[in-house]
C-alpha cells in the first residue's frame, strides 16, 4: 500500500490525467447506451407465463394499454352532447402518434358507471409503456386535457402515462452536498481540504455513470439504478476521503511532510478504506445470488459506484494531496493519539457504566425495529401519486365509479382446446364469478387462434390491500384447480398485483441463501483481520440490528403514515418487495464501514497496550469525532433524496438516512463500545489452531513502538 500511494503521490500529474482521460472515455461510451428499462421477469411463476402467453397468441395487446377517464359532476356522459364531447376526444387521441388504436366507452359494455357519470376509453399504444418516447405520451396528454371543457373533466392513468410525468431529479439532492461542504469544512478546518472529497467522489461517480449508461445498450437497467448508485457512492466516497484527510493532518501536526504524511495515511486509513469499500461491494453483488434480473442493474451499477470511489480514494486521492496537501490545514496539537477533551469523557462515561448504556442502546433499537413485525410488501401505483397528478385524479375517479378494485384487475389467461373449450371457459367463467371477493369478471376473449383466452377478474378490493393478495392465493390453490379438473384448461394468473405478490414470494424463497452468503463472508473477512471470534460475531449481529431499525422507520412512515407528511409523502402503501432486501445488502456493507474505522484503531490500542480496557476507550475517543462527521455527511446526502418525487427513492433516502443514524450514533459510538467493555479480552480471543491457519491481513498499517497505558 505504501509504495502503491508513494507511486499516485509522486506521479500525480500521470494519475490525474489517467482520471480526466477515464471521465472523457466513460462519457464517449455513453453514447451507445439506449436508456434505463425496468425489465421485470420472473420465470416460473404464473404471472410471467401469464405475460408470455399474452405477448405470443394475442400479438395485437402486446402494447402499453392506458386509460382516458371523463367525469361530470352533474347530469351523464350518456347525454347526446356529452356523448359527442366524449367520441371527439377519443377520435383525436386515435390519430396521435404511437397509438395503435383506441376503444370508446360507448363501445361495449362496462366502461360507464352506474350513475353515468365516470367513463374510460382505452389507449393502446404500439410498444410497452418503456419503449415508447416520452413526446408522443405526452401529445396524447396534452390532446385529452384540450378536451376537458364545457364542465367535463378528463384525466389519464396508466404506465405510459405515470412515465411521462414522472418528476425529474429536483434541487433537493444539493442540500445534502451543502451539509456535507459545512460538515467537511468544520472537521478538516481548509476549504482547500473540503474540495479534495468533493473531487475525488465526483469524478469516481461521472466514470461509473457513463459506464453503468453505456451497459444498457446490452443489458436492461432498472431506471432507479444510476439515483441509487449516485447515492451510495457519493455518501461513502466522501466518507473513504474524510478518513483519509483526516488521517493526513494528524501526520502533518505530528511534523510529517505532506509526502510522508500522505504515504503514511495511505499506508493506515487507506488500508481501513480498501477493506471497508471491499465489503460494501461484497454485499452489493451479493443480490446477484437472487436470481432476479430486474435487481441485477441496480446491484452491479452501485456496486461499480463504490468500487471507483473506493479506487479514486485511493489513487485521485493522494495525487490530490501531492498537488495541494501544503493547504490543507494541519490538525490541532502535535500529537495525534491526544484524545479530544469531550470525546474522552464521552469514552470514560460508557466504561464506567456499560451495562446501562448497552442495555438503552438495545431498548432504542428493538423499539425502532418493532414496526417491521406488521410490514405488509406490495408495490406502490398512481394511489400513491401526488394528488394533484392526473394519474392519482383518473386512479380515484376509476376506484369511485367502478370500485377500489378496478385499479389492480387480476388477468387470467387459459389454453383451451377440443371441441368442449368454450364449455370449460363457461365453467370456468363461473367458478371466478362465485368466488368471494370478485366484483365482476369479464366475458372470455379468445385469440385468432382460438387456443387461448383472457378473463379480466375485478376484486371488490383495493391493489395494495391484503384481501386482495388473499383472494389471489384462494383462486389459484383452490378455485382455479377445482374448475379445472377434469381436464380443463391450464390457467395462469398474471396483472400487476399478481406480479408484485409473486415478487415477494421469489424474493422471501432466495433470501436465506443471500443473507448466508453475504454475513458468512464478511465473518470471515473480518475474522481473518482481527483475529478474534467474538468481533465478527458482533458486527454481524449489531449489523443486522441497524436494518431492522431502517425497515422500521419506514415502515412507521411509508406503510402506517407517522410522519408521513413532514417528507412529502400523500399516501400509505405496503413497502416495495425489492427494498429489504437491498437496504439488506447496502446497509450491511455501509455498517460494516463504521465497524472496520471503529475497530481497527481499537484494535490498533490493543496491540500495542494489551490493555482491553484501555483500548476501547482511546480508540473510541480517538475515532468518534471522524464517525459522527461521516454520519452527519451520510446522512445528510441520503436524506436530501427524500426530497424528490420518486416514491422508491424517498423509500431507500430514509432506509439509508435511518441506518446510518442509529448504526453510527447508537450501536458504533454507545453500543459497539459498551458490549467490548463488557467482553473484556475475550472480545480479542481467538483458538490458538484457528489462528495459525488463517492468512495473515493487516489494515493497521506500520506499528509504531508499544506504549504504556
Amino acid at each position: 500500500m505504501r509504495r502503491f500511494a508513494a507511486f499516485a503521490h509522486d506521479r500525480r500529474r500521470l494519475v490525474a490525467s489517467v482520471w480526466v482521460a477515464l471521465i472523457v472515455a466513460a462519457g464517449a461510451l455513453a453514447t451507445g447506451g439506449s436508456g434505463y428499462v425496468n425489465n421485470f421477469t420472473l420465470p416460473g411463476t404464473s404471472s410471467q407465463r401469464a405475460l408470455d402467453l399474452l405477448r405470443h397468441r394475442f400479438p395485437q395487446q402486446s402494447g402499453d394499454a392506458s386509460q382516458v377517464v371523463f367525469h361530470v359532476a352533474t347530469g351523464s356522459l350518456t347525454q347526446p352532447a356529452r356523448r359527442a364531447q366524449v367520441q371527439q376526444v377519443v377520435e383525436r387521441i386515435a390519430r396521435q402518434p404511437s397509438v395503435a388504436g383506441t376503444t370508446s366507452p360507448y363501445r361495449g359494455q362496462g366502461a360507464i358507471s352506474h350513475d353515468g357519470r365516470t367513463a374510460y376509453a382505452t389507449i393502446l399504444f404500439s410498444r410497452q409503456a418503456v419503449d415508447l418516447a416520452k413526446t408522443d405520451v405526452e401529445r396524447v396528454i396534452n390532446t385529452a386535457k384540450a378536451g376537458a371543457t364545457n364542465g367535463l373533466q378528463v384525466e389519464l392513468g396508466g404506465q405510459a402515462i405515470q412515465r411521462a410525468q414522472r418528476p425529474s431529479t429536483g434541487a433537493g439532492e444539493l442540500v445534502g452536498v451543502l451539509v456535507a461542504v459545512v460538515v467537511l469544512v468544520l472537521v478538516l478546518g481548509s476549504f482547500t481540504a473540503m474540495a479534495m472529497p468533493l473531487v475525488s467522489a465526483f469524478a469516481a461517480i461521472a466514470v461509473a455513470m457513463g459506464l453503468v449508461y453505456a451497459a444498457t445498450g446490452g443489458f436492461a437497467i432498472a431506471d432507479f439504478a444510476p439515483t441509487l448508485a449516485v447515492m451510495i457512492a457519493l455518501g461513502v466516497g466522501i466518507d473513504y476521503a474524510l478518513l483519509i484527510i483526516n488521517r493526513f493532518r494528524g501526520e502533518r501536526a505530528a511534523g510529517a511532510d505532506v509526502r510522508a504524511a500522505t504515504l503514511t495515511a495511505m499506508d493506515t486509513a487507506g488500508r481501513s478504506v480498501l477493506f471497508a469499500g471491499t465489503t460494501v461491494v461484497i454485499a452489493l453483488l451479493g443480490m446477484l445470488l437472487l436470481g432476479i434480473s430486474f435487481l441485477n442493474g441496480p446491484a452491479v451499477a452501485s456496486a461499480l459506484a463504490v468500487l471507483l470511489t473506493m479506487i479514486s480514494s485511493l489513487t485521485l486521492l493522494p495525487a490530490l494531496l501531492g498537488f495541494f496537501g501544503r493547504r490543507v490545514k494541519v490538525a490541532d496539537g502535535a500529537d495525534p493519539d491526544t484524545e479530544p477533551r469531550g470525546w474522552a469523557r464521552w469514552s470514560r462515561a460508557i466504561e464506567a457504566r456499560p451495562r446501562a448504556f448497552a442495555a438503552a442502546a438495545l431498548v432504542l433499537l428493538l423499539v425502532v425495529a418493532f414496526p417491521i413485525t406488521g410490514m405488509r410488501l406490495g408495490s406502490g401505483d398512481a394511489g400513491n401519486d401526488a394528488p394533484s397528478n392526473t394519474t392519482r385524479k383518473a386512479y380515484d375517479l376509476l376506484s369511485s365509479g367502478f370500485g377500489p378494485g378496478f385499479n389492480g384487475p387480476l388477468l387470467v389467461v387459459a389454453e383451451v382446446g377440443g371441441a368442449d373449450g368454450k364449455a370449460q371457459l363457461t365453467r370456468l367463467s363461473g367458478a371466478l364469478r362465485q368466488t368471494k371477493g370478485v366484483a365482476t369478471v369479464s366475458p372470455p376473449t379468445l385469440n385468432r387462434a382460438g387456443d387461448t383466452a383472457t378473463l379480466t377478474v375485478i376484486p371488490t378490493s383495493s391493489p395494495q390491500a391484503a384481501a386482495t393478495k388473499d383472494l389471489l392465493a384462494r383462486l389459484r390453490d383452490h378455485v382455479v384447480p377445482a374448475a379445472t379438473r377434469d381436464h380443463g384448461p391450464r390457467v395462469s394468473i398474471g396483472g400487476t398485483t399478481a406480479s408484485t405478490v409473486d415478487f415477494g414470494n421469489v424474493i422471501a424463497s432466495k433470501l436465506p441463501v443471500f443473507i448466508a452468503v453475504v454475513i458468512g463472508l464478511s465473518l470471515l473477512l473480518l475474522l481473518v483481520v482481527f483475529r478474534s471470534v467474538l468481533v465478527p460475531i458482533k458486527a454481524a449481529l449489531l449489523n443486522l440490528l441497524s436494518i431492522g431499525a431502517a425497515l422500521g422507520v419506514i415502515t412507521f412512515v411509508f406503510q402506517d403514515g407517522h410522519l408521513a407528511s413532514l417528507l412529502g409523502v400523500q399516501t400509505t402503501a405496503p413497502i416495495e418487495p425489492f427494498l429489504p432486501v437491498m437496504l439488506f445488502a447496502i446497509i450491511f456493507g455501509l455498517s460494516m464501514d463504521y465497524e472496520v474505522f471503529l475497530v481497527t484503531r481499537m484494535h490498533e490500542e490493543w496491540q500495542h497496550s494489551r490493555n482491553p480496557g484501555y483500548a476501547v476507550r482511546h480508540g473510541l475517543a480517538l475515532t468518534g469525532k471522524v464517525v459522527m462527521a461521516a454520519a452527519i455527511i451520510m446522512i445528510s446526502v441520503f436524506g436530501s433524496f427524500m426530497f424528490g418525487g420518486d416514491r422508491t427513492i424517498k423509500l431507500f433516502g430514509l432506509g439509508l438516512a435511518s441506518a446510518v443514524l442509529f448504526d453510527a450514533f447508537v450501536i458504533r459510538l454507545v453500543l459497539v463500545p459498551a458490549l467490548m467493555h463488557l467482553f473484556g479480552q475475550a472480545s480479542w480471543w481467538m483458538p490458538r489452531a484457528v489462528d495459525r491457519r488463517l492468512p495473515r491481513l493487516s489494515i493497521e498499517g506500520p506499528q509504531p513502538a508499544p506504549q504504556e497505558s
